[in-house]
């Protein structure tokens, strides 16, 4: 009897490991969003320990509650024959606003077996249609003080008789906005609503409030704050770009347990005054005087009789949309690892780490003692505190102490940028452990990460992941710190695709390119979006070209079709403008940045400034963009469109050769990022190729292994190396210590990618302060370089979002090993190489529901072993063939380790 309990057992627990299961299902890239206003896409991923696991089929069962599952009530796909487990679209009659609704999904391998059902998971529908919303927006009843502008406080009570089945809240503002409910936070985001195009596009945010109610009298309560809407904003000094006033729309809808509704809107019963925080400002940071705080405001037991009421506004609101990407929350924290006493005897901490987000202070004193915080990126070569590359902002916080007890202070509607304090004004004894910096970033999950044998390059990537964090607050900006911090177009196309590689940027994208789109103006697109710099800030070569590149890397990151359909239109209108303002197909005119920041001695007096002909660099991306919008073209189907822009490729290609070549292939401006463009967009004929390859690599050796690329060419230049045979010199280019390089800004003790190739000199002065950030992740695209070929993980493009995947590493002696996990849609993708003395190691691992293509570095077949085996007796790979220096396999899902002798 015991025998055959054991082999029962034993026969389930095979069972179990053999069956496929299902894991991480998302609607619409989100796990259980709240806000949905398009027909929503499933996702999921495949689990299996065995090898070669493909789906088969699928069955998606929809219900209005989770008890109805079984039902599928509201939808049931049935069973689906499919390999598709990425945006399967629901297919059910129309949803119904702000409706929540349950699904599952399960699924058949190519065994023939079917998984369980996942977990109920949920989306919540947001208001589809403008006459849901049934608020009014409300500013505050009070004569505003125009100069400090304090945060404007609103509050309502109102009461709950019956049991509450579900309580949901729909805000938004012109402004940012807090809300509570009973004095508690609504939610755990920052800086909502987020930053759009406002006159065009504003967000609102939905909320889960039941837990938040109670039965009998209840309040609410939403502080305003200036942010982007009417703070300063841009370099210029202005403010008020979007309003002069603040404005609040907020709607609770309550479901009864007995089936009855209710709805608490935003109108006239509402009540406003002031608080605490006396004034805000995001580049110049945020006052607190706690002596005017409103104790129990935002409680239903506070006396608001003094309060006054609100106005409406009655007009000039934007068309709302819901929230697509991550929101703003607080991240990692930072404690203090040195207290510095600076030259000049300034209190000064360090937090080590150059960060965005803002610190958190308890402290105590008397009624009145103040506390001012300065923040800065660096130290002078002094030691002193640095902040004139600041400009005006001020990056100023300031609390002032109501004397009871110890009191705690962080701002709400402001962000620094930030490793060192400066601490003024306050009497008593500092103490380090009473000082916490905390990193604010838009909630996108870490989906990659990159380690080496060389602790630079691995301080390199860690540099490139912080950058990321800091500059990616709900739009993707240049810098976090100085009196700018926009979303500058040529720095985000520089790096989106590095920045798929260390996080999941695909609503975060997704929603800042449509404002691109929104903010274009006869095709032309701005340099910064949100815009606002002005209509004539637009259409510089490299810059405007985001609408083009990032949709098209975005489609290979994560193979969503919808990104390309959403973002078609724009990207034509970039390529008509273009091809409007050229002549004869020459496009060289107007405005353009150039390969900004490329390498410049101080003192050339032999024409060493690696200056790159703006117009040749136009002409580049004139080609590249049209390219893109070919590809775009047949992805989508439309083979007239295609047509017709390759024919407009050709004789942009064309006119470039004309202009910009000699007959022998030597380009007009002998720059490295004239080569570099002139071959990554293919503008030279096949025959001319490798000649002008030959000069770039001339030209960096001519600078003693240095880059000289700015901007526009650093994210191609070690791309382009590898692709004409000289790998060697790309790594030779990483590995540099020395100035201009990757790797001079790390040895100089940077936590962040810097905006200048020397933003701090060898002597340790600084650049000029008027243009020096040392937080700008543009030059971080070599991340890119480093996951898909240093590691060799990429996508086949007629396969995108790794479907098919690629494994090819490229080893260099130089490093002895090199390591990169990326998590795909599909599940994990794993390229490790170790070189030994007698062997190279390589460890690979493709996740279920897609296949590979792995290229391993061997001189023959017969030299290589998986798992101690022979790869002849390994009956899950095929060996292709030899090309090059690699064996080239093609594989199923699982997890292979190769052993390759010398």
């Amino acid at each position: 009897m015991k025998k055959l309990l054991l082999l029962s057992l034993l026969l389930h627990a095979s069972i179990v490991w053999a069956q496929v299961s299902v894991k991480n299902p998302l609607t619409e890239n989100q796990k259980n969003p709240l806000g949905v206003d398009v027909q929503p896409r499933f996702s999921w991923q495949l689990v299996s320990e065995k090898r070669n696991v493909m789906q088969t089929a699928y069955e998606i069962r929809v219900s209005n509650s989770q008890a109805a599952l079984s039902k599928a009530n509201v939808w049931a796909s049935g069973k689906v024959t499919s390999d598709q487990s990425q945006y399967v679209s629901f297919a059910g009659a129309p949803l119904q606003s702000g409706k929540k609704y349950f699904w599952q999904v399960r699924v058949w391998d190519n065994t023939g077996k079917a998984s369980a059902w996942t977990e109920a998971n949920f989306w919540q529908m947001g208001l589809l249609n403008p006459s849901d919303w049934k608020a009014k927006w409300i500013q505050p009843g009070f004569k505003e003080d125009t100069i400090n502008q304090p945060s404007p406080y609103f509050r309502k009570t109102f009461s709950t008789t019956k049991k509450i089945a579900s309580a949901t809240a729909f805000i938004t503002s012109l402004g940012l906005y807090e809300a509570f409910i009973n004095g508690k936070r609504i939610g755990d985001a920052y800086l909502t609503p987020g930053w759009t195009s406002y006159n065009k596009r504003l967000q609102y945010q939905l909320y889960d409030v039941t837990a938040l109610l109670t039965s009998g009298t209840n309040a609410i309560g939403v502080a305003l704050g200036s942010g982007w809407y009417r703070g300063f904003i841009g370099f210029s000094g202005q403010k008020n770009y979007y309003g002069k006033e603040l404005a609040l729309l907020a709607q609770i809808e309550i479901q009864y347990a007995d089936g009855t509704k209710e709805t608490l809107i935003t109108d006239e019963s509402w009540k406003s005054s002031t608080g605490s925080i006396v004034s805000s400002e995001i580049y110049h940071g945020e006052t607190i005087d706690a002596r005017k705080e409103k104790i129990g405001w935002n409680t239903a037991s506070f006396n608001d009789g003094d309060w006054q009421g609100v106005k409406i506004k009655s007009s000039g609101t934007p068309p709302l949309i819901a929230t697509y990407n991550e929101p703003i929350r607080k991240k990692e924290t930072f404690k203090v690892i040195k207290s510095i006493t600076t030259p000049k005897g300034e209190r000064v901490l360090d937090f080590g780490q150059n960060l965005v987000g803002w610190v958190q202070v308890k402290i105590s004193g008397k009624a009145g003692d103040k506390i001012t915080l300065y923040h800065a990126e660096v130290l002078d070569k002094e030691g002193n505190f640095y902040t004139e590359n600041l400009r005006p902002a001020k990056q100023k916080n300031e609390y002032i102490l109501k004397g009871n007890g110890e009191e705690f202070f962080e701002p709400h509607f402001t962000f620094q940028g930030f490793r060192y304090i400066k601490i003024e004004d306050y009497p008593g004894e500092i103490k380090p452990e009473n000082f916490t910096a905390v990193a604010l970033y838009s909630d996108m999950q870490p989906t990659g990460t990159f380690v080496s044998s060389h602790p630079l390059i691995n301080q390199l990537q860690h540099n490139i992941q912080w950058g990321q964090r800091g500059n990616f607050l709900d739009v993707p900006t240049d810098c976090p710190q100085r009196d700018e911090r926009l979303g500058w177009t040529g720095d985000a196309q520089a790096f989106a695709r590095t920045a798929t590689f260390n996080f999941d940027v695909h609503n975060f994208f997704a929603k800042w390119l449509k404002d691109v789109e929104a903010d274009q103006l006869d095709g032309s697109v701005p340099f910064v979006v949100p815009n606002v710099l002005g209509a004539r800030a637009a259409g510089s070569a490299g810059w405007a070209d985001a609408a083009t590149i990032i949709p098209w890397n975005m489609y290979l990151a994560y193979g969503d079709k919808r990104i390309l359909e959403d973002q078609y239109n724009s990207m034509k209108a970039w390529v008509g403008f273009m091809e409007r303002n050229s002549t004869n197909y020459l496009w060289n005119k107007g405005f353009h940045f150039g390969d900004w920041l490329f390498y410049r001695p101080f003192d050339d007096n032999d024409g060493r400034s690696a200056v790159t002909d703006k117009y040749l660099i136009a002409q580049c991306f004139f080609a590249h963009s049209t390219e893109l919008v070919i590809k775009t073209a047949n992805v989508l189907g439309k083979q007239d469109d295609a047509a017709k822009y390759a024919a407009l490729l050709k004789n942009i290609k064309d006119a470039f050769m004309k202009e910009y070549m000699t007959a022998n292939g030597r380009l007009v401006s002998s720059t490295q990022t004239a080569y570099v463009l002139a071959l990554n967009f293919d503008m030279l004929p096949d025959n001319l190729r490798a000649y002008a390859a030959e000069k770039l690599v001339e030209n960096i050796k001519s600078y003693g292994n240095h880059l000289t690329t700015g901007f526009l060419g650093t994210p191609y230049l070690c791309h382009v190396l590898t692709r004409f045979g000289y790998t060697d010199v790309a790594y030779t280019l990483l590995l540099q210590e020395t100035y201009p390089s990757w790797l001079y800004p790390v040895k100089m003790g940077a936590t962040t990618i810097w905006e200048r190739w020397d933003g701090i000199k060898p002597d340790g002065s600084f650049q000029t302060p008027g243009m020096n950030s040392f937080n700008h992740y543009a030059y971080g695209a070599i991340g890119d370089w480093m996951y898909r070929v240093a590691t060799g993980i990429d996508t086949e493009e007629a396969a995108p979002g790794y479907k098919s995947i690629v494994i090819k590493p490229h080893l260099d002696t130089r490093l002895t090993q090199a390591a990169s996990e990326y998590k795909t849609g599909y599940g994990l993708v794993k390229s490790a190489w170790k070189t030994n003395e007698q062997t190279v190691d390589f460890d690979v691992e493709i996740p279920a529901n897609t296949k590979a293509t792995i290229y391993v570095p061997a001189s023959a077949a017969d030299t290589i072993s998986e798992s101690g085996k022979a790869l002849s007796v390994v009956k899950e790979i095929m060996v292709k063939g030899k090309e090059g220096n690699y064996i080239r396999l093609e594989v199923g899902s699982g997890k292979y380790s190769f052993v390759v002798k010398k």
